[in-house]
């Protein structure tokens, strides 16, 4: 992970890009990983970590019916919860990260080892549904991580400087 980490803050001081982050099932280890090299203070504005929807609806201003009405862990929530990061940090990208990382609370519609995660970067939003078939939860942390690493290198990658 250190790797994807590394490319990450070389991509953003590159560019001078600021990045921000609102974690539910990662519990702030993106954060984490973002801020364990020197110098993050350049680069990291925000470090969000929403999970319980008390805090989803104080820090990040959802709507507590709109949490009930899609739940914490829904494509909808991703994309709100990057949308109002975005409008708070201003940062040049902002992620979201919820889900379900076990080993309970999982149901049949949402079952252990389902995340969203969302990127703001410019105007645009991506999404990613991932569903993880290990029920580990340090491995669905972390590989949720590792994911998130990956998506903000790629959209780095693919924005013309």
């Amino acid at each position: 992970m250190n790797f994807l980490v590394k490319k990450l803050l070389n991509n953003l001081k590159k560019k001078k890009l600021s990045i921000a982050v609102a974690e539910s099932c990662t519990g702030g280890l993106l954060s984490s990983a973002l801020t364990s090299f020197s110098g993050a203070s350049n680069y990291f504005t925000y470090g969000l970590v929403t999970y319980s929807n008390q805090s989803k609806t104080s820090l990040l201003r959802i709507p507590k019916n709109f949490l009930i009405k899609n739940g914490a862990v829904s494509k909808k929530t991703s994309i709100i919860m990057v949308k109002n990061l975005n409008k708070i940090s201003k940062a040049d990208i902002s992620i979201s990260i919820t889900g379900i990382a076990g080993p309970t609370g999982g149901t049949p519609n949402k079952p252990v080892g389902l995340v969203y995660l969302s990127i703001k970067f410019k105007k645009k939003i991506i999404t990613k549904k991932l569903l993880f078939k290990k029920k580990n939860r340090k491995f669905i942390q972390k590989e949720t991580v590792k994911k998130a690493l990956k998506l903000i290198n790629s959209s780095i990658a693919r924005q013309k400087t």
